[in-house]
């Protein structure tokens, strides 16, 4: 199993109401027009995992497990890798629930998009609080 780790940030203009995706970014601001983005200031973009995490992400049964902690309120999202990732952008991750690949993307066929977040999780990151992400790729579903 391959892990990486991001901290980041939320922010007063987080409100989790995308139906399809949720983002983290490097970036330090953000617009009330971002519904799809749950924390900014990160510490990691794609580009900053290790090459092997990145190529066993665009391994065709790739599974990713992703833990964000906020607060000490928990979510688990299950998404896949894809041999298309190329994983290139420096600030955007993006996870999403369809099977849209750009360099942005994280990751795709996600179980959960910002809307279906905790709303509990999404008041405390709309307050400013650090978000803790822990990557782990699995390649195999019956692992999980």
């Amino acid at each position: 199993m391959l892990r990486e780790t991001i901290q980041a940030t939320g922010h007063p203009n987080v409100t989790a109401r995308h139906r399809t995706t949720f983002e983290i970014t490097k970036e330090g601001h953000l617009t009330p027009q971002g519904d799809c983005i749950i924390a900014v200031s990160a510490d990691r973009g794609l580009t900053d995992f290790s090459e092997n995490f990145r190529n066993a992400l665009k391994k065709a049964d790739a599974v990713l497990e992703i833990r964000m902690e906020c607060c000490g309120i928990e979510e688990k999202i299950i998404a896949r890798g894809h041999p298309g990732l190329s994983c290139t952008n420096h600030e955007e991750m993006v996870v999403r629930k369809s099977s849209f690949i750009c360099g942005r993307t994280l990751a795709i066929n996600a179980d959960k998009s910002s809307c279906d977040l905790d709303r509990d999780f999404v008041k405390k990151l709309s307050q400013g609080n650090p978000l803790f992400v822990e990557l782990m790729i699995k390649n195999n579903e019956k692992a999980l």
